[in-house]
């Protein structure tokens, strides 16, 4: 796969141009197109899936710079879809021809509405509907996922969003990876050393939109006695309604930690030199909150 811009809508390309004299395998040909916003900027974050006719992906990808997407493709009919943070997705079909370039041109993303935030004031974090989860590399291959079964947390939402603050207590000792022994000694000394530092707490009063439904929330992490700065990569959700009429308002976010900067520093190698317990934590959270009560 390349990223190179092939042409547009009024010069529509087939087996001529840019990439008519590259090699292509037997059978294949190539589909192409660029990504621009309204008023003729690349969108160069723009991400790719090409499927066939039944829905299958065949490839996927992000934009070049300049908002150009190439990719070789067995011939046959297509589907596009084109998404971008903050713009409308965008889907069209193609037929690309065994050893044609097929161009769709410069297609045009349209800015999306962003979705409507939370009123001001004091919202809780709903356990039921939410989840605060993990990923640790286990002996450079295999991944174990684990989760914290209590929490609470408080959000409340500022007249300007930017100024909203959120605190969020974790019980240290819920942790769950579905293996007692394992989780016994992640409570440890070793690890998190729960008997000492019985929570993990969260608070930040310093969100920053970055565009689209996409935010960047940034707060403290107090964590096995030490205290450091960590951002939250936020998709905000917006509003809905649960089954019994209750507003509600959810987001995902995600962080990564390294153990060391919390002085989680348990290490055994195997013999041949590799880290039983990965270096880094990855923190994925799906959280739903409702007004405070």
């Amino acid at each position: 796969m390349v990223g190179r811009w092939l042409g547009n809508r009024r010069n529509r390309m087939q087996g001529t141009g840019h990439l008519a004299g590259v090699p292509m395998p037997t059978g294949a040909g190539v589909l192409s197109c660029r990504v621009l916003d309204p008023v003729n900027q690349p969108v160069s974050h723009a991400e790719f899936a090409i499927s066939d006719a039944v829905g299958r992906k065949v490839v996927s990808g992000g934009a070049d710079p300049f908002g150009s997407f190439v990719a070789t493709v067995p011939a046959g009919e297509y589907r596009l879809a084109v998404s971008a943070d903050g713009y409308t997705p965008y889907r069209a079909s193609a037929a690309v021809g065994e050893g044609a370039v097929t161009s769709l041109g410069d297609l045009t993303l349209q800015v999306a509405e962003p979705p409507a935030l939370p009123e001001p004031g004091d919202w809780e974090i709903e356990p039921t509907h939410s989840s605060i989860a993990f990923t640790a590399r286990h002996i450079g291959l295999a991944r174990v996922h684990g989760r914290f079964n209590t929490f609470a947390g408080v959000i409340r939402v500022a007249e300007q969003v930017d100024r909203t603050a959120m605190h969020v207590v974790i019980d240290a000792s819920s942790i769950d990876t579905n293996v007692k022994m394992r989780d016994d000694h992640l409570r440890s000394a070793d690890f998190l050393d729960v008997d000492r530092f019985p929570t993990l707490e969260f608070y930040s009063d310093r969100f920053v939109h970055k565009g689209g439904n996409r935010w960047a929330v940034t707060g403290a992490l107090s964590l096995h006695g030490v205290t450091r700065t960590v951002t939250l990569d936020t998709e905000y959700l917006g509003i809905g309604n649960g089954m019994e009429g209750e507003v509600r308002a959810a987001c995902r976010a995600t962080t990564e930690l390294r153990r060391d900067d919390f002085t989680v520093s348990w290490q055994t190698m195997l013999a041949r030199g590799i880290a039983v317990v990965g270096p880094s934590i990855r923190v994925a959270l799906d959280v739903q909150v409702v007004p405070k009560s």
